[in-house]
């Protein structure tokens, strides 16, 4: 049963109020129609993710034409704008899907030699760009004059205060759309940033490390703390895509390849492939 409109605060005020929440939204417009349909030229609706949200505005067609809701929702999950024509009895209707959403937000944990260019390449490639770290002289925004935010504190509490929050003010897990990468001067400074986030739906949690000493931590969290094994699988580390790199600057662009391989759904292998294999045949010999 499809979702009543819902009364409430005019529809641009609604749209602004989604993208300063960095909630993705659709705003569907009828660029052209003709016959019965003639007159809903130039009416316009918001769409969410969330189907419980219904629909907002002064376009009443997705009673008529329910796949309107599910093909602008297809288009903003894709994050693609997109054009769809709908005909009934010789008339036909169609409509614009301008699609509303935030850039992809990295998020670096910690602010040392290979954060600095990863920032900048990140803000090249259009990512909203945040870098934490627990030391003032690092976190500062000269430093890293590209990035949108630059915070200096402990990370656990300022990775929980990057949490978006939802209309009631609450907090709310991270998006797929937030990636993250652990890079601190100090391993166990990226674990406990990882035991932060490893159950939010993340795009991508990537962390630092030899694929010996990712190994040894994974197997101690899974002794000590009783966390699934599978839970780990999502973790990109070793970090990156293997191009031999060595200097700070050429480690950065191979862990923004990877980031991106992601993003675009690429073909292209990430290095954890080895270690999750591993974790694999243990699990199945465990069985």
């Amino acid at each position: 049963m499809m979702a009543e409109p819902a009364p409430s605060m005019p529809l641009l005020d609604q749209l602004l109020q989604a993208i300063d929440a960095r909630e993705p939204v659709a705003l569907v417009t009828v660029i052209d129609a003709s016959g019965c349909w003639s007159a809903s030229i130039g009416q316009r609706g918001l769409v969410w993710l969330d189907e419980s949200r219904g629909w907002v505005g002064d376009l009443a067609l997705p009673h008529q034409f329910p796949q309107i809701l599910q093909d602008s929702r297809q288009a903003l999950h894709q994050r693609n704008h997109r054009t769809y024509l709908y005909e009934r009895q010789g008339d036909f209707i169609k409509l614009f899907v301008e699609v509303q959403v935030q850039p992809p937000h990295l998020i670096i944990v910690g602010a040392g030699h290979i954060a600095v260019p990863l920032a900048s390449i990140a803000k090249i490639n259009d990512f909203q760009v945040t870098v934490l770290d627990d030391r003032p002289q690092y976190a500062h925004p000269t430093r890293f004059p590209t990035a949108d935010r630059v915070i200096a504190g402990p990370f656990r509490q300022e990775i929980d205060n990057l949490r978006p929050r939802g209309s009631d003010g609450g907090k709310l897990p991270f998006d797929n759309h937030t990636y993250m990468v652990l890079v601190t001067r100090g391993h166990q400074y990226d674990i406990d940033s990882l035991l932060e986030v490893l159950g939010d739906p993340m795009a991508y949690i990537g962390m630092i490390g030899s694929q010996r000493r990712i190994r040894a931590v994974f197997e101690l969290l899974e002794k000590e703390q009783g966390i699934p094994g599978e839970k780990f699988d999502r973790v990109y580390a070793p970090i990156g895509i293997d191009i031999g790199a060595r200097t700070p600057a050429e480690i950065a662009v191979c862990i923004m390849a990877e980031i991106i391989n992601v993003l675009r759904d690429g073909p292209a292998l990430p290095m954890r492939e080895q270690i999750q294999q591993e974790r694999q045949r243990r699990r199945e010999r465990a069985k």
